[in-house]
């Protein structure tokens, strides 16, 4: 059974989409013409990001944040490209997510190394919290939609970490990043699971959908 009551807002992400859909329409557009595929797109976000993690990992951040910063977009660009074709699919969106969980721990894993090889091991732990709370708020929501529930509510979503963590990093203030995500992606998980244990709890004291018709 349905309840309007929790029906997904309208996260930040999908605002922005909104928001620029007249800028990503047109490059996506381009994109097409010129013979690249969402796919493509998605596989150069990827690369971009593992070549950020390497910066990152040897103490460069700020050359690592600005690459983030230019390659992580094509996030956005791979599914406007897709629907523009007419190609958009559940296995597009699948792949997308997944790729989309391996950059973010390419990047926190580079923090990680970075903060263990120079000793500073509560950035460390601190990083593999941020980096546990990042998979956190991804899981759950997939786990809620699985079940009949939905969880797309939340502070800190992906775009939300994306414009934390990439500017912190090109003004080389990598501490912060992983403080402010490690609190804030695991209150994001927190009020996800709430938000699903509330759907649980109206689910279970909703009446029978046949109590009406019984005589």
């Amino acid at each position: 059974m349905e309840n309007s009551e929790f029906n997904p807002k309208i996260t930040f992400s999908d605002r922005l989409r909104i928001w620029f859909k007249w800028f990503l329409d047109p490059v996506a557009g381009f994109f097409n013409h010129i013979g690249l595929t969402p796919n493509t797109m998605t596989l150069m976000g990827l690369v971009g990001n593992f070549v950020a993690a390497w910066f990152v990992a040897t103490g460069r951040m700020s050359t690592g944040g600005l690459i983030m910063l230019i390659t992580t977009p094509f996030d956005a660009l791979d599914g406007t490209m897709a629907r523009l074709r007419g190609d958009a699919s559940d296995w597009g969106a699948f792949v997308d997510s997944v790729t989309d969980r391996y950059t973010e721990l390419a990047i926190l894993g580079g923090l990680s190394y970075y903060f263990a090889t120079t000793g500073d091991w509560l950035s460390a732990v601190v990083t593999f919290a941020a980096a546990a709370g990042t998979v956190l708020v991804s899981y759950v929501k997939a786990r809620a939609e699985a079940v009949g529930f939905t969880a797309k509510v939340g502070f800190l979503t992906r775009v939300e970490r994306y414009l934390v963590l990439g500017p912190l990093l090109l003004f080389n203030r990598p501490i912060w990043a992983v403080w402010f995500i490690a609190i804030f992606a695991n209150f994001t998980a927190l009020q996800r699971i709430f938000f699903v244990r509330a759907q649980a709890h109206a689910r279970k004291n909703a009446p029978p959908e046949d109590a009406g018709t019984q005589q």
